[in-house]
Formats: C-alpha cells, structure tokens, sequence
C-alpha cells in the first residue's frame, strides 16, 4: 500500500505567483480606486518593499495623478535602487511637479546611487522653456562630468530639450549636436526641428540654416520631410515648401494638412484648392485635426471657396460633424460674411458649447449687427450656458460697432458682478473704444487711468482714433508722448496725429509730424482689399492698374463714389 505524500509548493514559488498576480491587476487598472485595491493586496502579501514591484506599482499610481501615495510606496522602501529613483521622477515629471522631480534627483545623489543613463532624459522632459534654459546647463554639465555621451540617447534629449529653448537654445543644440561623434535619425531631427521652431531663423526668414542640415541627413523621415516643409510654410516661402513637399516619398495627412494650410493662409486659393482635390483623390480623407486647420486657415484669409469645399466633403463622406468641427464651420462663414450659412450650422449643432456660441456672437459683432448679437447673448444664458471672459469680448464689440454706450456699459460693470468674470485689459480696450466713438472721451480717458493693468499702444491708439473722429486736438497732445513711447515706429499713430492736426488747420504741426515720420523712416503702408472670385483672390491697393480690368474697376468705383455724394458723403481728404 503506498502513502501519498502532499508535495509542499517552496515559498519563493508562491510568492512569484502572488507577485505575478498583482502585477497582472496592476495593468489592468483604469482608475484610482482600483490601483489602490492593488496596493492594499500588496502590502497585505508583504510585497511592498519588492524593487521589482514597486516601480509599477507607482508607475500605475502616477498615471492616475496620485503622486502623495506614489511618494508614500516609494518612501517604504529601504534601499531604493537607481530604477526605482528613475520611476519617481519620471513621475514627477508627467503630472507637471519638475520641482518635486530635481528634489528626488537631489536626494538620490545624497543616498549614494549614481544616475544612469535614463535619469538625465526624465529630468530634461521637465525643462523645456527658455526659463529653464540654467537648469538644462546645469543637467549638461552633470552628464558631462559623469561622462554619458557614449550613450546616444542621452545627448540627444540634451539637443531636443536645448532646441526648445528659443535662439539661445538652438546655438546650444547645435554646438552640441557638431560634437558628437555618433549621430542618428533622431539627432538630425531633434537639431532641424530646433531650427524650424527659433523665434530667431523663421522669423527671419533664415531657413537656409535648417535646410544645411537636411541636406547633409544621411537618412530622411516623415518627421523630417514634414519639418522642413512646416517651416518653410510658416515663414511664407511657398515655393520652397511645395519643391520639398513634392520630392517627400511618402505623404500622409498631417503633411497633406500643413501644406494646404500654408496655400490658404498666404490666400493662394487656386493652389490650396487643386492640393485639396489631390489629396482626396489619393484616398486621403480629412480627419478632425486636417478640417479644423484648413477651417481657419480659410476663417482667415477669407478663402470661402475652399472652406465650401470642406464642407462639402464632410456632408458627402458623413464624417460625424462634432462639435469642434460644428465650431470651425461657423467661425469660417462668419469671418468670410456668410452670416445666413454660419447661423444655420450653429443652430444645428445638436451639443453646443461655449465656443459655438461665442464664434458666432463675434461674428454678428464684427460685420455691425449688435442688437442681434445682444439677442443671441440673452438666449445663450436663458438655455443655461454661462458665459466666459471671451463671451463678452463678443458682446463689448457688438455694442461698440453698433454704437450702443448705454447697453455697453451695462454688460461692462455686468461682468464680476453677475458672472465673476474681472474685466482684462482686452475688455478694458473695447469699452474705451466704444465710449470713444459715442463722444465719451471724458471718461473714455477716465476708465483708462482706473484700469488695474498698464494700457497697451492698441489702447492708446484707439482713444487716438476717437480723438480724431470728434475733433480734440488737445487730447490727442496728451496721447502722443505715450504712443510714441510704446510704438516710435508705427505709422499708423503719425498718420492719425497728422490727419488730427489737418482737420484743426494746425499745418504747421502737420509739416512737423510729416519730418518726424520722415527722419524715423516711417511710411504708411497702402491700404488693400481683397475678393475671392472663382477659386481666384484679387487684391486692390491705392491707384493700382495693374488689374487686367481695372478701367472697368474704377468706372464702377466713380458710380459708386457719385451715389455716396448724393446721400451726403463727405470724402475724407486728409489719409
């Protein structure tokens, strides 16, 4: 007769199943209340202090934001190696706590456990911003002394993180980036990338920097092709930005998006068209992000037959209309005037939000129908949205261009008191507009010396403006020194002093503030017009004939001008 003997499972054996379990629950965890019934299993199994659990464990804590009991697991162990260090920080760093992330390096370093190479990456994701631009020297030179450089990805989260950093950075970057010995894909991106983002080489206009490099790229991506084009789309070369768009191997639709976006801005309608038309006939069908980009880039240059376009497809492909599609949709019929198409988008919008009604209360504003924009706000808090300080941004410019004081002022004090919206300096400089164009200028100029924050040149030339309008040349002598404090080179400020003193027939004045203009070598630009006519925009300056049917043009413009006459227009012959 045989005995069975029950076989005894050895305890490291059950506990690597116990470990393994909780490990499973770990990643399956969606919320916090589910990660911290985890962690009470761990601490009842007596796992809490295991260098092999407790990283996910505050991985999974992190990505729930719940950083004070990530703090508390890692404070429980003993003997935290250089992993678990690593894990904390990067934990700081992704719920915004760069602070808390150098505190924990700090203290690492004190503990006696060196940093590797994953360490200074985590840290550098926290320090991005020209601010930071002493914190990321500072990285530099630990990595340098500790000497990580063999490791190429640490030098290349030193480029990226430097090339972030406006000008200064990318001189950083790129003197870094000329050092190294090794260089990858990556490293050649981080560097043009840099270059593309500096306020300094694309404002410019200096693309040639950046295209140096991509030429010397051993290896192109997508990232890079798209790079290069975004730049050059973004400083206004569009020759060079279509050339490299049409030798990029492969095309998807983020690059699709760009190009088309940088046909539409610069109101190159015919181009942005035709692309559009290839890329749906490639199979490319425009996705949320492509629709809203090309949406404002046509709300923009007022390229309505494009943005037609868009809709269009989005009626014929069914693409589902969310509100932030919904949104761009009536902020584009509004801007190009098609306030009849805007309205009937918005009121078929089945989820509105603030937004929705806040583009097409500012489009009601900008094109003269206050009283309707007014209307449309009383209906907006009557269904229960509560406005932002954006809504009455919208409301304040409906008044002003309507020329409702009364009404203005009521929605102006309105703000803190029924919504707990403070008046900002954009809603201090549409009062002061209005009030100037009702003849207010008392306490136009009242109001502006009781704003909380320094007004701006935009609001001292609007009080100039009204200055002009209703004739108070001694106002306009107390605006001057100011404006030409804050804006010594703007044209627009010497014109309007000019035209001030012209309708007083103060000429001597007008003589000086002409030889002012001239020995600050400013001059006024000419005043354009635009109008899109058949996938084509047609831009008028000041006696232009360079219009193939400009005798026509200005035949129409010498009838108009002789109605005008008729009803009571008076030209203004001072500009």
């Amino acid at each position: 007769m045989q005995i069975s003997v029950p076989v005894r499972t050895p305890a490291w054996v059950s506990r690597r199943r116990i470990l393994e379990e909780k490990l499973s629950e770990l990643h399956k965890c969606t919320n916090s209340n589910q990660v911290k019934q985890v962690h009470a299993q761990i601490l009842k199994a007596n796992l809490h202090q295991d260098l092999y659990v407790t990283p996910k464990l505050i991985a999974a804590l992190s990505l729930c934001r719940q950083m004070v009991l990530a703090v508390n697991v890692f404070k429980q162990v003993h003997e935290p190696n250089v992993h678990l260090y690593n894990t904390l920080i990067r934990a700081h760093i992704q719920n915004s706590q760069p602070l808390q992330a150098f505190a924990t390096f700090f203290e690492m370093q004190k503990s006696g456990v060196y940093p590797d190479n994953f360490t200074y990456p985590f840290l550098l994701k926290g320090c991005a911003g020209r601010s930071r631009f002493p914190v990321i020297q500072m990285i530099h030179s630990h990595i340098v002394k500790i000497g990580f450089y063999s490791d190429i990805f640490v030098p290349n989260s030193l480029i990226d993180t430097y090339s972030r950093c406006g000008l200064l950075g990318v001189i950083a970057a790129r003197k870094l980036f000329m050092a190294m010995i090794e260089r990858d894909t990556v490293s050649w991106n981080s560097m043009i990338g840099g270059l593309v983002r500096a306020d300094g080489y694309v404002k410019a206009g200096e693309m040639n920097e950046a295209f140096k490099f991509f030429e010397k790229m051993p290896e192109r991506n997508v990232v890079s092709w798209s790079t290069m084009v975004t730049g050059y789309s973004k400083a206004g070369d569009m020759v060079m930005a279509r050339m490299l768009f049409d030798k990029m191997p492969v095309k998807n639709l983020v690059i699709w998006t760009i190009i088309i976006s940088g046909y539409a801005e610069k109101g190159l309608a015919k181009e942005a068209t035709a692309l559009y038309d290839q890329m749906e006939e490639s199979g490319l069908k425009p996705d949320v992000g492509a629709v809203v980009s090309i949406l404002a880039a046509c709300a923009e240059s007022g390229l309505l037959g494009l943005g037609k376009k868009v809709h269009a497809s989005i009626e014929r492909t069914r693409f589902k209309c969310i509100t932030l599609v919904s949104n761009a949709l009536i902020d584009m019929y509004a801007k190009c005037g098609c306030l009849d198409t805007a309205f009937r988008v918005f009121n078929g919008v089945a989820e509105k939000d603030v937004v929705s009604w806040n583009v097409i209360l500012q489009g009601l504003a900008v094109h003269g129908h206050g009283k309707k924009a007014l209307q449309l706000f009383s209906r907006m808090i009557h269904e229960g949205f509560e406005p932002d300080k954006v809504t009455f941004v919208g409301v304040l410019c409906a008044c002003t261009h309507a020329g409702l004081v009364e009404e203005g002022r009521k929605y102006f004090y309105s703000m803190e008191r029924d919504h707990g919206i403070v008046p900002q300096i954009e809603h201090y400089g549409c009062m002061i507009d209005l009030l100037g164009r009702g003849g207010h200028l008392t306490e136009a100029f009242r109001l502006l010396h009781s704003m909380p924050v320094e007004p701006n040149a935009i609001i001292w030339g609007t009080l100039l403006g009204a200055c002009r309008m209703h004739n108070a040349v001694e106002l306009a002598k107390e605006l001057r020194d100011h404006l030409f404090k804050l804006e010594p080179s703007d044209p627009g400020n010497f014109t309007l002093l000019s035209n001030i003193y012209a309708q007083a027939g103060d000429w001597g004045t007008v003589a000086d503030v002409r030889l002012r203009m001239k020995d600050a070598g400013v001059q006024k630009p000419s005043g354009a017009s635009s109008i899109e006519l058949e996938e084509e925009v047609h831009e008028f300056t000041v006696l232009d004939a360079s219009h193939p049917k400009s005798d026509d043009i200005y035949q129409m413009i010498g009838r108009l001008v002789q109605d005008l006459r008729q009803v009571g227009y008076v030209p203004n012959v001072y500009e």
